[in-house]
């Protein structure tokens, strides 16, 4: 594993440490490090966040990251992207407003459906079909716009409901994303912190469909950075399971994709 391009800042309310630490922790472990830290969005209303930047904070994150990328030059590859959740109701406006900053990329990172307020956040336990389904729906959806570069925890959607269910969205979601040639990232973190993903049977599935693969070490502390238990074990699922993981990563540029539309 020489990039990785999940990484995030205090700014989103639930990491710790400061850019510098985690642009020293890469260095000499990956030749490429990227940031993505969770998008502020354009809530209608009072609505606030707690798990992502605000809108005021995004010309000091890009502006920081810039920063770190002139002053590591010869030692890291940095570039600055975006976790964007994809809300429909939201993302034009979103999209209007990133316009302005010079991002190079944006992965989706799908946890809740709908547009957030009032509904449900999908890592929670859930039977309910119509949930699975909706996630699978709203991420092809998202990923149709062109303007993501990977899928991230894709297995995040947390149904303990009918098996049978669970297998028929979820090859649905790797059949649409094979046929845009969309990544899916096995989460380390996930992984590191014991969680319900990655999950098995989702990664079964991806294999049989041939999705393309990355991992993505999903830092939140300089700790995370270089992750050698989660690169193991997801290497390990890779070889299990004859993933097609990827040697390297094409970053979309996302401005130039959402014009484009």
């Amino acid at each position: 594993m020489d990039a990785n391009y999940h990484t995030h800042t205090w700014r989103c309310m639930h990491a710790t440490g400061t850019e510098r630490e985690y642009v020293e922790a890469a260095i000499g472990h990956y030749r490429i490090f990227g940031f993505s830290d969770h998008t502020p969005q354009p809530y209608p209303g009072y609505y606030v966040s707690n798990a992502k930047m605000r809108m005021d904070q995004v010309e000091d994150y890009v502006n920081t990251i810039l920063d770190l990328k002139k002053e590591y030059k010869d030692d890291l590859e940095i570039h600055v992207g975006l976790e964007i959740e994809y809300y429909p109701n939201l993302f034009p406006k979103l999209m209007d407003y990133l316009s302005d900053f010079p991002l190079e990329y944006f992965i989706l990172g799908q946890h809740y459906i709908g547009n957030e307020i009032n509904e449900p956040y999908v890592g929670n336990t859930t039977k309910n079909v119509t949930i699975l389904e909706r996630y699978c729906k709203q991420c092809i959806e998202a990923l149709r716009t062109g303007c993501f570069t990977y899928l991230a925890h894709p297995d995040l959607v947390h149904f303990t409901g009918d098996s049978i269910q669970y297998k028929r969205w979820m090859r649905y979601l790797c059949h649409e994303t094979k046929l845009m040639n969309v990544p899916l990232e096995i989460n380390l973190l996930g992984i590191r912190d014991h969680r319900h993903y990655p999950n098995m049977e989702f990664w079964k599935i991806a294999s049989e469909e041939g999705c393309p693969v990355v991992l993505g070490a999903d830092v939140h502390d300089p700790a995370g950075v270089w992750d050698t238990y989660g690169m193991s074990v997801a290497n390990h699922m890779v070889n299990e399971l004859h993933l097609h993981l990827l040697p390297n990563l094409h970053l979309i540029d996302p401005i130039h994709a959402y014009k484009m539309l």
